[in-house]
């Protein structure tokens, strides 16, 4: 009876708060101060377990992947599908799916978790398998340097009870002082050698060079990216090599993809069917604000996350400017990071032939003076998000748009768009 009252007063905040357009977590963070053990047990009820996904970028989409590859096997999967990837997230995302006893019908569960939150989930919550993407600078004033980073992905590596996923090309990742002690069964995912220039790891961003050092020894069971063109790609694993078109755009998405397969593979096992699990792949779309395009009265306007140097410079490179106009985004809420100086990290040369049209914010006027530096052209420069998507979608009307915005600059702008045009509702 107590779970049941508590099942369904969690689910009447969760109605409440989107009534209210409220975030998505509230629900969660309700639910977990009146029964802190609401997610573990609900949890607890899954057969194939829980299946975590952590590091600096490419949480979201990688999770997304790793769903609908899932869910290509047969399987029924809960997720946090808002990406809100705090501990309440998951207690806020399983209010959604669970019926009024409290009852999870799911095979199994794909969560991305913060890697500071993470830490605290499995030692309540210890997941079968997880994936650990990367270790980037992000969001100094939470995390400090990038090794602490790394270490919190060491302790989701030692909770994890049957099987480990790592980035190969991450040194921190695949450093032996990361291996040593882990004593589940580790398996692997990266880029060909002749690949890595374009993911450079933390450290080789800050090289003068385009040496990025070589890639760590392949596993047996490793999987590899050969090669890529655009959207096209040819993924290698157990010594034979596959052609894939992804939906999804952006240089970065072709490597999460990557780790997507290396995971799934782990996850099924011999159970896996390899040509649905490729089918399903070419057909993911992008997690929303990551890659999202958006029709605003029938132009196309392209949301894409940024939060870091390293994410910022992927993006940048994955997108040419040419034939669009441009509006970049950057808020300091707790959930960006308060810490900007991470934009001095980022290279904008390639905006210097177009410009930009918009910059808004609560940093705009950081973001212009970075602008600057790199003699990139401004037209309009506003901290009001509103007032600032306003001017963007009418003085450029008739042309292709792309905003790169920070993750509450985001979730903004898509409350905004929502108001003109259809935008997926995502709980």
């Amino acid at each position: 009876m107590q779970q049941r009252f508590i099942t369904m007063l969690g689910k009447g905040v969760k109605h409440i708060a989107q009534l209210r357009g409220g975030g998505s977590a509230l629900p969660g963070l309700f639910v977990e101060r009146i029964d802190p053990l609401f997610v573990s047990r609900t949890l607890a009820q899954l057969p194939r377990g829980v299946v975590l996904i952590s590091g600096t970028n490419g949480k979201t989409t990688t999770t997304k992947m790793v769903v609908e590859l899932l869910e290509g096997q047969g399987l029924s999967v809960f997720t946090n599908r808002t990406g809100s990837n705090f501990t309440r997230g998951v207690a806020a995302a399983l209010l959604g799916d669970v019926d009024s006893r409290g009852r999870l019908q799911a095979d199994v569960a794909v969560l991305e978790l913060d890697e500071a939150h993470a830490v605290h989930f499995v030692r309540a919550i210890q997941p079968r398998y997880c994936l650990l993407l990367n270790v980037m600078r992000d969001q100094l004033d939470r995390f400090g340097e990038i090794d602490k980073t790394a270490d919190l992905l060491h302790i989701i590596a030692e909770h994890t009870t049957d099987g480990i996923v790592i980035n190969r090309d991450d040194p921190r990742l695949s450093s032996e002082a990361f291996l040593s002690s882990l004593t589940k069964p580790v398996t692997s995912y990266g880029v060909a050698p002749s690949l890595l220039s374009l993911f450079p790891s933390d450290d080789a961003m800050r090289t003068t060079t385009k040496e990025t050092g070589q890639t760590s020894a392949f596993r047996s069971d490793d999987v590899s990216l050969e090669s890529i063109d655009g959207q096209h790609a040819h993924i290698r694993y157990d010594e034979k090599t596959h052609a894939v078109t992804l939906q999804l755009k952006g240089i970065y998405n072709v490597q999460n993809a990557v780790g997507a397969v290396a995971l799934v593979r782990m996850v099924m096992g011999a159970e896996l069917n390899e040509a649905k699990m490729l089918s399903s792949l070419q057909r993911v779309t992008p997690a929303f604000g990551r890659g999202e395009s958006i029709i605003v009265n029938g132009d196309t306007c392209e949301l894409v996350l940024v939060k870091n140097p390293a994410g910022f410079r992927l993006s940048l490179a994955s997108f040419s400017p040419s034939g669009y106009e441009t509006m970049i985004a950057i808020n300091d809420a707790y959930a960006d990071g308060r810490d900007m100086s991470w934009l001095w990290d980022v290279d904008f040369d390639s905006l210097q032939g177009t410009g930009v049209a918009v910059v808004s914010g609560i940093r705009a006027y950081d973001m212009a003076l970075r602008l600057q530096y790199d003699e990139v052209a401004m037209k309009y420069v506003n901290t009001n998000l509103a007032v600032a998507l306003n001017e963007f979608l009418s003085s450029t009307s008739g042309t292709p748009k792309r905003i790169y915005c920070s993750y509450t600059a985001m979730l903004t702008l898509r409350k905004k768009l929502a108001k003109r045009t259809k935008v997926e509702t995502v709980r």
